[in-house]
Order: C-alpha cells, then structure tokens, then sequence
C-alpha cells in the first residue's frame, strides 16, 4: 500500500475547534473607543449589545478597585 502524500504543513497534534457558525466568538474586549466604534460601524445589534455590557462591566469593576484604593489610602493617612 502507498503511503499517503502529506503537505508539508507541520501539525501540533491539535485538532481545531472552529465552528460552523456565522458567529464571531471572542474573549473580552477592553472598552477602548476603537473595538466601540467599530461594532457601531458594523451595525450588528446584537455585537454592540455585547461591547456595551462588556465595556459597562468592565468600568465597573475599574470603579469598584479605585473605591477600594481611596480605601486603603484613607486609611493609611495618619
């Protein structure tokens, strides 16, 4: 039997996991003025829902770690 002709690509062993699917998927993106407007020029509703409460959360926690630093600044002060 013949061994089979490779394409000279070298492998990792790792299968891919892509979908099928139209859907971009992504990790969190910071709410930074581009990834914003972008998803805004692209006009996908339902990506500009997901970069407004990705971008709201993540002020958010931004907020909460300041308040805890005035915190530990106040009561440091002596």
């Amino acid at each position: 039997m013949p061994a089979r002709k490779t394409s000279g690509k070298k492998t990792t062993g790792k299968k891919s996991t892509k979908k099928s699917s139209a859907r971009v998927e992504s990790g969190p993106v910071p709410p930074y003025g581009d990834p914003i407007r972008k998803a805004i020029a692209r006009g996908d509703q339902r990506e500009m829902k997901n970069v407004a409460a990705s971008a709201r959360k993540y002020i958010s926690d931004v907020q909460s770690a300041l308040d805890q630093l005035d915190n530990a600044m106040k009561k440091g002060k002596r």
